[in-house]
């Protein structure tokens, strides 16, 4: 009796729990979402001409010098990056990060992290933008790598200070990385900040983890041995590739025009990247997509499930497709290989997704990825479609459901709270129609409450036509006449 009791209990919670929680599987990670988990702030009495924030707060110290790597159009239209005085494409700095969990935070506040660094301005065509994003490696006085546990994220050396600009919901970046880290392996880790620049206010920023490696679990299990040149991971990225031709490897992909892109190596560093290290990259990833390639691509001896992990694969088909972030696949597109050996995907920038791309106005009604890199192949096998669509399905039903993401965006406005004002008092001229960085101009919105309100609608009528033709994926998988003729034959 004692037994069926316990039982029924069991049966009685989880039956709870199926109408509390997403109904997908958590992943190996627990996800921090800030503005869910952050504990409320009591106001503070000073006067208003204090500067006070509930977010944590970045305060960078140059000693007055520009940051390097400002981009400028030239008059034949090239782009031309600022450089310091010396030539430098970075400087060295100070930040302090005040994060107080139960009080607010104020430019006097005791530090919680305090640390020399270097930094520059990072993007592509981000860098022309009046709020730019940051690369900011935290260093020790004499240079070396000094990896601190920033706004409770796993302590590492390497961030991202994102500043979202065109996005003038705020949320992007934040919102659309967690719900990526609650479906995926990995996506990297966020936090809101509010940030000061040699003692002048530069608004919300997102602070970000970078895609790589770290010590103690930190980011991807990834590990090398430059001395043995060897390796049991690394990540490699599909873009303009790196000025360190080091890093820039011809795959596969290079050699049959699949990709006019370059694939460069973000992991390992040039530290412990040696050329025989790059080498075996190559070779490596080169087996996988050779598998993708060929004939026998669909076979599990032979084809790519041997190298891959497809869930990975199609999850991230499913949040790029649902965002329409169509630089996936394309630029900014990383893909590793964790430890236990197989590739996985992870998500990079959600700043133009949404309809958010200042020179296309993109359409709710078609499908983009089946085109890209990789997906070109995959698409071609029955497993992966459908894969693609019951995962689609599961997806609507918890992190990709209409309430769901409707909610998490008012939970992110609400969290932000004065923020969002103080953010605009600096970069509120963003909404005069002469500076609408949307073209046509009749995608520009004129206010903040607007911009939410466009992202809502975005979501809601991308969802719909997904619903309504997520099953028309299949027909890039029709098999083969040639390959079922010489199947039958042998």
């Amino acid at each position: 009796m004692r037994y069926k009791v316990i039982s029924l209990l069991a049966c009685i919670v989880i039956l709870f729990a199926s109408f509390t929680v997403p109904l997908v599987v958590k992943t190996k990670n627990t996800r921090y979402h800030q503005h869910i988990e952050a504990q409320e702030k009591a106001p503070c009495n000073h006067s208003d001409s204090v500067f006070c924030t509930h977010l944590p707060l970045v305060m960078i110290d140059t000693s007055g010098k520009s940051i390097p790597g400002k981009a400028t159009y030239t008059e034949d239209g090239g782009i031309e990056y600022s450089t310091a005085e010396d030539g430098a494409k970075e400087i060295r700095g100070k930040i302090k990060i005040a994060d107080s969990p139960t009080q607010n935070n104020h430019l006097y506040s005791p530090a919680a992290i305090s640390s020399d660094m270097t930094i520059h301005i990072r993007g592509n065509s981000s860098r022309v933008f009046d709020k730019p994003s940051y690369d900011i490696r935290l260093i020790t006085s004499d240079g070396e790598n000094n990896p601190q546990p920033v706004m409770g994220m796993d302590a590492h050396h390497e961030w991202v200070l994102y500043g979202p600009y065109i996005d003038k919901t705020l949320i992007r970046n934040y919102m659309l990385y967690n719900i990526a880290g609650e479906i995926m392996d990995y996506a990297p880790n966020v936090r809101f900040c509010e940030v000061f620049i040699n003692g002048s206010y530069q608004g919300v920023y997102v602070m970000t983890e970078n895609i790589t490696a770290g010590n103690d679990g930190a980011r991807l299990d990834l590990s090398v041995s430059k001395k043995n040149n060897t390796f049991s991971g690394y990540v490699l990225r599909i873009d303009r590739g790196s000025e360190n031709k080091i890093k820039n490897i011809k795959t596969f992909s290079c050699y049959s025009l699949r990709t006019k892109q370059i694939v460069n190596i973000e992991y390992p560093g040039l530290e412990n990247l040696t050329p025989e290290i790059a080498e075996k990259i190559r070779q490596d990833f080169s087996k996988f997509e050779k598998s993708l390639y060929s004939y026998d691509f669909d076979k599990a001896d032979y084809g790519y499930k041997k190298y891959i992990d497809p869930q990975s694969f199609a999850d991230y088909f499913i949040i790029n497709e649902f965002t329409c972030n169509y630089d996936a696949g394309y630029y900014s597109t990383y893909v590793y290989k964790d430890i236990d050996g197989k590739y996985r995907l992870c998500v990079w920038d959600f700043n133009s997704a949404c309809n958010n791309y200042p020179e296309i106005d993109i359409a709710n009604n078609y499908f983009e990825m089946q085109n890209d890199l990789w997906y070109f192949m995959l698409m071609k096998d029955e497993d992966f479609t459908d894969l693609i669509i019951n995962r689609y399905r599961e997806l609507r039903k918890s992190y990709l459901s209409d309430e769901y993401l409707n909610n998490y965006i008012d939970g992110c406005v609400k969290y932000l709270g004065g923020a969002i004002d103080r953010n605009y008092e600096k970069w509120g001229y963003i909404f005069k129609p002469e500076n609408g960085p949307l073209e046509p101009a009749d995608r520009n919105t004129s206010s903040y409450e607007e911009s939410i309100e466009q992202l809502k609608n975005f979501i809601k009528q991308r969802g719909k036509w997904m619903d309504e033709n997520i099953e028309s994926v299949r027909q890039y998988s029709e098999n083969s006449k040639i390959k079922k003729f010489d199947e039958a034959a042998n």
